[in-house]
């Protein structure tokens, strides 16, 4: 999954304003513009669009984490130059406050269940012999369990 997208889902899913936006940026002492954000959200196809890079979207998962859990004491993590898409997942885990149970049963309300076993594999060092790769499609399928979660269909 690209950058983008995974701001445009976390966006849609936790309603984002521009604003909203714009302060967790500045909780991970990142300055962006709202015309930053609105190129990064457009469609990819839109002449306007603006490839959002793997920092800038650390920044914004970083900032997202100190929004929803507070600051912790100490110095500040540093932004990854390069997200894997397990590193994606674990921030998000970690913003959205989700143990094992949890995800468990996000990955079932998007019709995707994994075992405890193969969730906890994500979130090894990745030379752990059980380590696993996240793959685009359990990270799209998380983010979806997670839409379903927090903005379920009328």
């Amino acid at each position: 999954m690209t950058s983008n997208d995974v701001l445009r889902r976390v966006r849609y899913i936790l309603d984002l304003s521009d604003s909203a936006m714009i302060a967790v940026f500045g909780l991970a002492e990142c300055e962006v513009t709202r015309e930053q954000i609105s190129d990064w959200l457009k469609k990819d196809d839109d002449p306007a669009f603006k490839e959002m890079s793997q920092m800038q979207l650390a920044l914004f998962l970083n900032g997202l984490i100190i929004d929803k859990r507070g600051k912790k004491d100490g110095p500040q993590p540093k932004p990854e130059q390069r997200l894997s898409n397990n590193l994606i997942f674990l921030k998000l885990k970690i913003a959205l406050n989700m143990q094992a149970d949890d995800i468990f049963a996000v990955m079932t309300l998007a019709s995707f269940p994994l075992s405890k076993h193969e969730i906890s594999a994500f979130f090894r060092k990745s030379d752990h012999k059980n380590y696993r790769e996240c793959k685009d499609q359990v990270l799209r399928n998380f983010l979806k369990g997670v839409e379903l979660k927090y903005r379920p269909k009328v």
